[in-house]
Formats: C-alpha cells, sequence, structure tokens
C-alpha cells in the first residue's frame, strides 16, 4: 500500500499547490480585467482565455484532490444505512466507476489534444491541445487516488 500511498501524498500536495496559485491567478487577473475596463476603459484581450485555462485547472484539480479526501458526490444517506459489508462493496463499486471515468476523461482528452495540436489558441498563440492537457493530468491523478481507495478498502477486507 505504501507504494502508491507516497507518490500520491506528493501528487497531492502538487495539485495542491498548482489549485490554490491557479485560484490566487485567477482572482488576480480578474480584478485586473475589471479595473482596466471599467476604470481606464482599456480591456486587455488576453484576460478571457488565460481565465478560463485557470477554471479548467481549478475545477478538474480541485475535483482530484476531492476523490483523493474522499469528499466526492455521493449517496450518503442511502450508503449509511447498509450493513458494513455493503458500505465495503458500494464503496469498491464507486471507486471503479471514479477510474472508468477517469479514463473515459483521459481518452477523450487525448483524442482531443492530438486532433487541435495544430491549431492556436486566439490572442494567446499557445496550442489548442493545452486545453485538454490539463484534464489529462486530473484524470490520471483520480484514477491513481481512486486506486488507492481501492487497494486500502481491499486491504481492511483481509485483516
Amino acid at each position: 500500500m505504501t507504494f502508491l500511498k507516497r507518490p500520491n501524498d506528493f501528487l497531492f500536495r502538487v495539485l495542491l499547490v498548482v489549485a490554490a496559485l491557479s485560484l490566487a491567478a485567477l482572482c488576480t487577473l480578474v480584478i485586473y480585467g475589471v479595473v482596466m475596463r471599467y476604470v481606464f476603459a482599456d480591456a486587455p484581450d488576453f484576460v478571457e482565455p488565460i481565465a478560463l485555462l485557470l477554471v479548467i485547472a481549478i475545477a478538474l484539480f480541485g475535483a482530484a484532490l476531492r476523490v483523493r479526501e474522499g469528499g466526492h458526490i455521493g449517496l450518503d444517506s442511502f450508503v449509511k444505512k447498509l450493513p458494513p459489508k455493503g458500505q465495503t462493496i458500494v464503496a469498491g463499486i464507486q471507486h471503479l466507476c471514479l477510474i472508468a471515468f477517469a479514463v473515459a476523461i483521459f481518452i477523450g482528452c487525448l483524442e482531443m489534444a492530438e486532433t487541435t495540436r495544430h491549431d492556436r489558441i486566439p490572442i494567446l498563440g499557445l496550442p489548442e491541445g493545452l486545453r485538454y492537457c490539463i484534464p489529462i493530468v486530473a484524470s490520471i491523478c483520480i484514477a491513481m487516488f481512486s486506486t488507492e481507495h481501492l487497494l486500502a478498502l481491499f486491504a481492511r477486507k483481509h485483516k
């Protein structure tokens, strides 16, 4: 179990820092854009495309972080009424579904990144495929975090 926990701990900390920095940058960027637009009547063009990339990073890395903490969406009121064995089975199914979802995101975004790699994000000039690299990283993290939870469930079951 330690073989996956240590890398996931490191990955969790990196994602947390990147998500926090992205949120701080987004707040700063939006304030800058609003001040420039309404105070100086000179709205910068680059604010919106950068803000979109930051929102994607915040949302998807935040989702991965919540998976690691076990705080993703669930039907807790139903699951808590099940016996312990039923709760374990439902948790296992839940993590298998999260892994399947992460694989679907990974494959879909990999195809989109490949398809759009020669296109450019207007104003920024960056490759359009960059938008899809963020979900690819997040899906890998979600799969790793869910696998860690599955291994923990399996280890508890065999104790």
